[in-house]
């Protein structure tokens, strides 16, 4: 006979309200959803309990893989510390990226991101990970190599979600030389001399290679399914540009009228967590909770922090009169999950997955007690 388990004295926090009651799951789903107490029930001592965390946008796992410049970790190693920090945040569905294109400067060798993803199947087989693992590809459609690298790609089923991206000097997120010069310049160390030259090449190299391997990976993930997403827009043509290649998320929009335009095209827009738990973008750009309070903020990514991911719903539903904590917590759940066709999760409700997350917050930052994934406990 199959074991249901109850948790009860819960705030269960739907996608349109938060109920005290009752949650049953058997058999790695959600059963019932119940107001009041039961007698038989795990005592969750008035704790939220809210969907698995759904993490669309994470580098988080690449800064395990190459902790140091030059630096390579053992992959099984980093992928089992990625996924121990990604579950004890409450998310139980990742999309980790792999960045794909490098120039001389900048990125992995071809091989290395195919590497990576195997040894993502191997943890997954041997049944070595907590969250459900799957893959974002960062597509720097202005690399030379960008095409090669995607071809390592070309069967894996776990790719269910690709960027396309354009880094350069002037386009998207740095349009302006001054956020540029931050970034790479005094980040890397860089002469006057050698920023010129670095500048120089990646500006060729977009004028060369953006336009057509954008249209060439937007037509492969579309022939397999793939949701494509669009990175930094900046301008009403960067979002008319993403609608007609069939973009269903725009990550990091860098305007509000970019952000307007995706959010009415139909797209899930999508902003960083870090921003609204900073109160604004480390890169200079709009700051998410404005976005929120205009009412076109449709996803949070965990970006650089995973535990962004859980904090940054309480911090917007304490902060924006119109969005309360359903509202909130349909950003990092429900949404994200539909954006990228996930239609088994991401919501309490009866035939759902059983990922779930009971969190304490009485003020400040929240607590996360307790995660389920598919009803088995994994933190």
């Amino acid at each position: 006979m199959t074991t249901e388990t109850i948790l009860t004295n819960a705030r269960l926090v739907l996608e349109d309200r938060i109920v005290s009651g009752s949650l049953v799951f058997k058999d790695g789903l959600i059963s019932e959803i119940a107001e009041g107490k039961s007698a038989n029930g795990v005592d969750m001592d008035g704790d939220y309990i809210i969907p698995g965390l759904v993490e669309l946008h994470t580098d988080h796992l690449e800064s395990h893989y190459s902790p140091r410049p030059g630096v390579r970790w053992n992959a099984i190693s980093a992928i089992q510390s990625h996924d121990a920090q990604i579950a004890s945040s409450g998310i139980t569905t990742v999309f980790d990226c792999l960045r794909l294109g490098s120039d001389a400067d900048d990125g992995f060798v071809v091989g290395e991101m195919r590497a990576i993803a195997d040894a993502l199947a191997e943890a997954r087989s041997e049944n070595r990970l907590r969250a459900d693992h799957l893959i974002h590809l960062r597509c720097e459609v202005s690399a030379a190599d960008v095409l090669e690298h995607f071809a390592d790609f070309q069967t894996d089923g776990q790719v269910r979600l690709a960027s396309l991206m354009d880094h350069a000097p002037g386009q998207r997120q740095f349009q302006t030389m001054e956020q540029y010069t931050l970034y790479y310049k005094t980040k890397r160390g860089l002469s006057d001399e050698a920023f010129a030259h670095f500048v120089t090449r990646r500006q060729d190299s977009s004028a060369r290679y953006s336009d057509k391997h954008r249209r060439f990976l937007a037509g492969a993930c579309a022939e397999r399914g793939i949701t494509i997403a669009s990175h930094d827009d900046a301008t009403l043509d960067h979002v008319e540009e993403a609608a007609g290649f069939g973009v269903k998320l725009a990550e990091f929009p860098t305007s509000i009228e970019a952000a307007q335009a995706s959010h009415k095209a139909g797209m899930s827009v999508l902003m960083g967590a870090p921003n609204v738990v900073r109160g604004g973008s480390h890169s200079g750009n709009i700051a998410a909770t404005d976005l929120a309070r205009a009412g076109v903020l449709d996803v949070l990514s965990s970006d650089y922090i995973p535990f962004s991911l859980i904090h940054a719903p309480f911090v917007l539903a304490d902060e924006i009169e119109h969005l309360d904590l359903p509202a909130a917590i349909r950003l990092v759940t429900a949404t994200p999950a539909k954006t990228v066709g996930l239609d088994d999760r991401g919501s309490l409700s009866s035939g759902k997955r059983a990922d779930l997350v009971r969190v304490r917050r009485e003020s400040g930052v929240p607590v996360v007690r307790s995660v389920w994934r598919q009803g088995e406990r994994v933190a």
